[in-house]
């Protein structure tokens, strides 16, 4: 499997044209901004044909297709999806991105764009949008593509009204997650990220991980968890989770294989970490995979991280 982020994270410089008050944009995958990123623009975020991992600030959680969300100012995302070498999805990201404080000015002679500061200061942590609001909002989302002028301006406000209003939404980030946004902070974290995406299967140990960007094993530690929002072992577990999600609902494989293949060297210790996540057995879980286009299995269990 490849990495499909670079191993160098940036802040991404978002270019609006000067007739515009936000970018709509259609990407392939993988491309260069595919990386851990942040940027002070609020990020309307379609996927519309791939299943991968999200990780929003502390959040680790998977995505399937038609997954939407919204990323709020400078906090650190990436939506990432296994490949194979040489191996591209087509348009898999639709990315909306516009500066708040363009529609706060707005504000002063529009009254009725007020009420977005109080969203936006929602929308810091991250919101991923289910049901019907997200259908809806997958419509105006692909109607923007071909549209032009204050039509396009027009479907822009209507679908900042209908994800500020609805309640079928997920806050993605805890308010704990304060992380260092300095570029070599995240470029060290990207590094130690992209290493765990490629080696879920292997051995994954804190020191070497330290070693690597060049840091005692404590000072490692600390910054890990400042910067992820997670221990190093929680984080590694959650992908890993994620990982065998992923092989139980898209393939046969043995559990006893999935566990395996997916870093764990004990059945017994794999059961007991999946089932601490999905409040499922993998047996149970792979049983209602059945019913995963219908109704994700992100929702079958409680607790923060739905992977």
């Amino acid at each position: 499997m490849s990495v499909v982020s670079p191993t160098v994270a940036r802040f991404e410089y978002v270019l609006t044209g000067a007739d515009e008050t936000f970018l709509w944009r259609r990407d392939d995958y993988p491309w260069e901004r595919n990386v851990w990123n942040f940027h002070p623009e609020v990020e309307i975020h379609y996927i519309p044909n791939a299943s991968g991992v999200l990780l929003a600030g502390d959040h680790v959680g998977a995505f399937t297709p038609g997954h939407i969300s919204l990323i709020g100012s400078n906090l650190p995302h990436d939506w990432v999806t296994p490949l194979g070498d040489g191996e591209r999805i087509p348009g898999r990201d639709i990315v909306i991105q516009f500066l708040p404080s363009k529609l706060e000015q707005a504000s002063a002679f529009l009254p009725e764009l007020a009420g977005l500061r109080d969203f936006f200061v929602r929308a810091q942590r991250g919101l991923s949008f289910k049901g019907r609001a997200r259908e809806k909002a997958e419509a105006l989302i692909l109607d923007m593509e071909f549209q032009t002028g204050s039509a396009r301006l027009a479907t822009f406000l209507s679908l900042l009204s209908l994800l500020r209003d609805t309640d079928e939404v997920d806050i993605l980030s805890s308010e704990a997650y304060v992380p260092d946004l300095s570029y070599g902070s995240l470029e060290a974290l990207q590094q130690v990220f992209a290493y765990i995406f490629a080696n879920l299967s292997e051995d994954i140990r804190l020191p070497d991980m330290a070693r690597m960007v060049g840091m005692s094993d404590s000072s490692f530690s600390r910054f890990f968890k400042k910067n992820s929002g997670n221990s190093f072992t929680d984080h590694v577990n959650k992908l890993r989770i994620w990982k065998a999600g992923q092989l139980l609902t898209d393939t046969s494989m043995p559990i006893t294989d999935i566990c395996f293949e997916v870093g764990y060297r004990n059945l017994s210790n794999f059961n007991r970490v999946f089932l601490r996540h999905h409040n499922l057995t993998p047996t149970r879980y792979r049983k209602l995979s059945a019913n995963r286009r219908t109704v994700p299995l992100a929702q079958a269990g409680s607790g923060h991280v739905p992977v």
